[in-house]
């Protein structure tokens, strides 16, 4: 009886789909959120769903109508709320398939861009990063790199100093010499130039990055999580470096491994 009044003993096909759409559609949403602040509002999203469904299985017809007002005005409150999310997930989603072979395939052929000709040319601008993270590491002089790709950096530009200079290595070391006025913050390279320095970037929410891991590292995660930007991070403290895509960190072992990476990196400009 309890099964007829939920309606659950005539299922379809469709039915079945329809519950199993639904059902993946919530694991996505959890691990898309899962370790940041919006989790406990999404639980309680799903509690007031719960409950409009088992008050209008009653045909609780007061309750009902409340539970819908409240869900109608809470789906523009969960905009408003999940604003940084949902625009972080659109990101992931399109530079997920952006980076892909296909993506990269057709952006070339609509842009008419030759992508080995490109990857050529930044043969030396890849030695000299790479040559100045390592000098960096030897000396443990703390560096924040970002490398810009598809989606717009302008707002992380616009918190720093501009400088539109071409990448050499003396000029990286000494941005980020502690001496410097513009060591403290991120440099952007867009456009196979450095674009800005002394840059302030996004934290991470995530509370399960390790202990370890200082502020450089936490805006590395937070800027390639929220865009498909790269980020390099020398420690200060260890010399170790780092490379952050994604949202994941890479520790870098020797200079051939980072030259292998940031070819990639700086080709998908």
């Amino acid at each position: 009886m309890i099964l007829a009044i939920f309606g659950f003993l005539q299922l379809s096909l469709a039915d079945i789909l329809d519950i199993l759409l639904l059902a993946l559609l919530i694991y996505i949403v959890f691990r898309w959120i899962r370790g940041t602040s919006a989790m406990s509002i999404f639980v309680a999203i799903i509690s007031l769903y719960v409950i409009r469904v088992i008050v209008s299985a009653f045909n609780m017809r007061l309750m009902t109508n409340i539970m819908e007002t409240v869900l109608d005005v809470g789906v523009i409150a969960v905009i408003v709320i999940f604003q940084p999310e949902i625009r972080k997930f659109l990101m992931r989603l399109g530079s997920k398939y952006m980076n892909s072979r296909q993506g990269k395939a057709i952006l070339d052929r609509i842009l008419g861009k030759n992508r080995r000709s490109a990857n050529t040319g930044n043969a030396e601008a890849v030695n000299d990063l790479a040559q100045a993270c390592r000098r960096m590491s030897e000396e443990k002089t703390g560096a924040l790199i970002v490398i810009g790709h598809k989606a717009s950096l302008e707002e992380i530009i616009s918190t720093g100093d501009r400088i539109d200079a071409a990448i050499h290595r003396r000029l990286i070391m000494n941005l980020f010499f502690k001496n410097s006025p513009l060591h403290d913050g991120a440099l952007v390279i867009t456009g196979g130039r450095i674009t800005a320095a002394r840059c302030t970037l996004p934290i991470t929410e995530r509370t399960n990055i390790p202990a370890n891991f200082g502020m450089r590292h936490k805006a590395a995660i937070g800027i390639t999580e929220e865009t498909d930007a790269d980020a390099i991070v020398v420690s200060e403290e260890t010399g170790n470096i780092s490379f952050v895509k994604g949202g994941t960190v890479t520790p870098i072992h020797n200079i051939n491994e980072l030259k292998l990476l940031l070819s990639t990196a700086l080709g998908e400009e």
